[in-house]
């Protein structure tokens, strides 16, 4: 018996940057840029998409400046998630969407939403693992995710988000997995450098340490005025083995789809006995407050 799902991870670069537009006019241009894309995953028959780390802003990050607080928006109730929820019905597609939460005034968070093939709200994942380094200052943004590693049971697979600098973490990857995950998207903003190595060594050893997919987006472009670096695309899929089943350019806005059967995950965890030969029980030092 197979379980063949289509997926699609969709990787795009700023149309507008900070000085050519208000923060609505930047945020709207990214969002309306996005839409042919997600147009096309319908048309092509995607039946998952995933949209890069706050999709429809900058990576805003390194500026430090409270106006970009006012691109948050209310979860499930603003007006990004209720558009996608249209298009999700319309293409009987499951859609996660990441962008910046307004849980409060004065309380932000990174998150996705994710939406059911009938636009069905089914819930949200809030970034754990926020990380504070140079050009990065996502604490000034965003408070830590305290929703833990939900799932989600959608009508084709069991999904979990993991969003970006999460991806360095391996605590909450396992228990995604324990959670039921079968596929994880990880949508990210990341640039050239250091994390351009890892960016194809963790994710995959992540897969293969807890045997589900991954489908990992990255956009394109260097964003003005910050320049902190090339936003390197390469968005690609990963099977159970950490064996790579597509990948996108290192330039191009692109709609990246694959094709994978489900039901390679119980074949490689039926090989690889991780999960009954763990033991929980000798990791409580892991939860200790150490330093």
């Amino acid at each position: 018996m197979t379980r063949i799902v289509k997926s699609g991870l969709i990787q795009c670069a700023l149309p507008l940057h900070e000085g050519e537009g208000t923060v609505e006019q930047i945020k709207n241009a990214m969002f309306e840029k996005h839409l042919p894309l997600i147009d096309e995953a319908g048309k092509q028959g995607v039946q998952i998409l995933c949209l890069q780390e706050i999709f429809n802003t900058p990576y805003f990050c390194p500026s430090q400046d409270v106006k970009w607080y006012a691109t948050a928006e209310k979860i499930p109730e603003g007006e990004t998630v209720e558009t996608l929820r249209e298009y999700a019905q319309k293409y009987q597609m499951v859609i996660i969407v990441p962008i910046y939460e307004e849980a409060m005034t004065g309380v932000y968070y990174n998150t996705a939403a994710v939406i059911d093939a009938d636009g069905k709200y089914l819930g949200k994942y809030r970034k754990i693992h926020i990380p504070h380094v140079a050009g990065f200052w996502e604490k000034f943004f965003f408070k830590p995710g305290n929703l833990g590693y939900p799932t989600f049971e959608t009508r084709y697979g069991t999904v979990g988000v993991y969003i970006c600098y999460d991806r360095h973490f391996p605590e909450g990857a396992r228990l995604l997995a324990l959670n039921g995950a079968e596929i994880v998207y990880n949508p990210s903003a990341t640039v050239a450098g250091l994390s351009q190595y890892l960016w194809k060594l963790e994710q995959p050893a992540h897969a293969v340490a807890n045997g589900y997919f991954m489908g990992c987006i990255n956009r394109v472009g260097v964003e003005h005025p910050w320049d902190i670096g090339t936003f390197y695309g390469t968005s690609y899929f990963v099977d159970p083995r950490g064996q790579f089943i597509a990948q996108a350019s290192e330039k191009d806005d692109e709609l990246l789809v694959a094709e994978f059967d489900l039901e390679m995950i119980r074949e490689v965890r039926n090989t690889w006995q991780f999960f009954r030969d763990r033991r929980p029980e000798t990791y409580e030092n892991m939860v200790a407050l150490l330093p």
